[in-house]
């Protein structure tokens, strides 16, 4: 390709980003949209390359001085701190989080596969025979969720909206612990994160397993299936969160490990921070809503329709509609 050539074929991204720039350097930076925040990102990576071929080439001095201006506005207006606003956080939690996910999704369906896989083995194998579960759980344990489920759900409930309230906390806490697990240990070449997906797993695999071999199984599901979407949605996400920022460590392509790390790491805690949503609101539900009196039916119907959202939220929030991709091909996204 010839100097000219690459001009004419790159001159549009570049006036488009410019012209998104100037709109977040301006008064109206709280106005830009995830959507625009995601294509101000994606057209900065890509004047990077830009600069790095001309200087590479030597296509000329003022072109290189020029993108080397908009690389440098683009890098100040990315990575400085942005002031809050309710406003960003929703188009995050609507619109970005969601893209993100699925221009991630490799990392997403491996941590599936790690958090499934295991704990549908062992699940069968403890279902089967129940005597194994003494190979991965204690017998303290064992007498615990026994004793938790072999009652109906209404004598577990805590019965108060103050004990529900703390109810909520712990379960913030305690699932949050396993995510942040999740993600943060993926700093170890992202094999920390393989460990607590398989870890917990083959863990929570085992307590289903066993439950259902005791006969607990239609007490356990009335309580798990409503906030089980979220929830363990949440874990794989962290997971995924994780093994982008593993990912970046050991394979971190044509840039330095520094700047893929921070490119990536800042993909990793987005995700990070996604799932934290998720773990909340999973935990108002599992405090709340799953140790209620409500039937077993209405809870399996209220359950799949959690599943149904969950999937459809990930799927297809944030897309860009067909018209408006057509108008503008540079906002049609994943």
């Amino acid at each position: 390709m010839t100097r000219d050539q690459f001009i004419n074929k790159r001159r549009p991204d570049w006036r488009r980003f410019e012209l998104l720039l100037a709109e977040a350097e301006g008064s109206r930076t709280t106005k830009l949209t995830g959507e625009q925040i995601g294509e101000l990102s994606a057209l900065y990576r890509a004047l990077c390359f830009d600069l790095s071929l001309i200087q590479s080439r030597d296509w000329g001095t003022s072109m290189s001085r020029y993108l080397n201006s908009l690389v440098s506005r683009g890098h100040n207006c990315l990575y400085r701190s942005q002031p809050g606003s309710f406003r960003a956080v929703f188009d995050f939690i609507v619109a970005e989080f969601p893209r993100l996910l699925r221009a991630n999704a490799a990392y997403f369906w491996l941590a599936l596969a790690l958090f499934v896989i295991p704990g549908a083995v062992s699940g069968t194998v403890v279902a089967l025979d129940p005597s194994q579960v003494g190979r991965i759980m204690p017998g303290q344990y064992q007498a615990q969720f026994e004793n938790m489920y072999s009652k109906s759900i209404g004598e577990n409930s805590s019965g108060s909206d103050e004990g529900r309230a703390a109810m909520a906390g712990f379960y913030v806490h305690n699932n949050v612990g396993i995510a942040f697990k999740c993600f943060a240990l993926g700093s170890f070449a992202g094999i920390g994160t393989m460990i607590v997906l398989v870890y917990n797993s083959i863990f929570l695999g085992t307590i289903t397993g066993f439950l259902v071999g005791r006969g607990h199984s239609h007490n356990f599901f009335e309580f798990v299936v409503g906030h089980g979407s979220f929830e363990l949605t949440a874990i794989v996400i962290s997971g995924a969160a994780g093994l982008v920022l593993g990912h970046a460590m050991v394979h971190p392509g044509k840039q330095t490990r520094r700047d893929a790390l921070r490119e990536r790491g800042l993909v990793s805690v987005k995700l990070a921070l996604g799932a934290g949503v998720m773990l909340g609101l999973a935990a108002i539900i599992e405090a709340f809503w799953s140790p209620s009196g409500a039937s077993f039916s209405v809870k399996m119907v209220v359950g799949a329709a959690l599943w149904i959202i969950v999937v459809l939220y990930l799927s297809l929030a944030g897309r860009v509609r067909t018209s408006d991709a057509h108008a503008d091909p540079a906002r049609a996204v994943a």
